[in-house]
């Protein structure tokens, strides 16, 4: 079997350049992270998507090394972010492109279908919500409570230190406890991810998402955000930070959605249950061409 070739190609985002992992030929799939992970989040579909025809393309979104850093927070606001996206489409040298989200990469992508449709083949959704369902929900279910750290994270200094702490201990647990099937993450998936947050600037830029965003009117794009292409939304429903009722309600938003539900992962889905999600991408995207 011939070795996957991936490749770093250097991109020109919207004021800020972006590392991106390359690999395989053909109509382009782009794979958006979510926080605190970065590009190595997909290890497990690079190769069947490559393998499958398709051309992968997963960015170090802004603010995780190597790519570029912002000081400003006003730099990770959700347009900066979804332009980025633009860029790489662009870079293809495709006209349109798949995109996969998952978390803030699931944000991201669900404002990406809203602003620049014409850019936009089909939309995988990884257990990210759409953000005006978000918003109907979070008053009038556990969704409040679940979300308790989006809080934490709007206060200067005391996340980044305590995340930080004890060689980043908090971030290491994060990924050793939570995820549903225990040991979708090894030791050296999370020394990548430390090892990311752990560069200058970078723990703040990754929560500055949170900062810049997450505050009234901060999420308008993606609030507003409605797409009549073909959508898959993959939901781990063991996920601790968010429920499984903000599915009820996304056909408003995206009418020609499907939705696969994964019983035993939870908010790590692509990593917990990497064979099932595969499969489903793999099906929903279809051949090539």
């Amino acid at each position: 079997m011939t070795q996957l070739q991936i490749r770093h190609e250097r991109i020109d985002g919207d004021g800020l350049r972006l590392q991106v992992l390359v690999a395989g030929e053909g109509p382009p799939v782009i794979l958006l992270h979510g926080f605190p992970e970065n590009a190595h989040s997909w290890r497990h579909q690079i190769a069947p998507l490559a393998s499958a025809g398709y051309s992968v393309w997963a960015p170090n979104l802004r603010g995780y090394p190597p790519s570029d850093i912002a000081s400003r927070r006003s730099d990770y606001l959700l347009p900066h972010l979804v332009n980025d996206v633009a860029a790489i489409v662009a870079a293809t040298g495709h006209g349109r492109a798949s995109i996969v989200g998952h978390d803030w990469g699931g944000i991201i992508a669900w404002a990406f279908a809203g602003a620049y449709p014409a850019l936009l083949r089909k939309l995988v959704i990884l257990n990210a919500p759409h953000m005006q369902v978000y918003a109907d929900k979070i008053w009038n279910t556990s969704q409040l409570l679940r979300s308790a750290y989006v809080g934490l994270f709007q206060l200067p200094i005391l996340p980044e230190a305590l995340l930080s702490k004890g060689n980043f201990f908090l971030l290491r647990q994060m990924f050793k406890v939570t995820p549903a099937r225990r040991g979708a993450y090894d030791d050296n998936d999370i020394a990548r991810y430390v090892a990311c947050l752990s560069q200058p600037g970078a723990l703040k830029a990754a929560l500055d998402y949170y900062r810049a965003n997450m505050v009234p009117g901060g999420m308008a794009l993606a609030r507003t955000a409605r797409t009549n292409g073909p959508v898959l939304v993959i939901w781990g429903e063991r996920d601790p930070a968010l429920g499984t009722f903000l599915l009820d309600g996304v056909q408003r938003f995206a009418p020609r959605v499907r939705i696969h539900c994964i019983a035993r992962a939870g908010h790590w889905v692509q990593n917990e249950a990497p064979d099932e999600v595969n499969s489903a991408l793999l099906a929903f995207l279809g051949p090539p061409g």
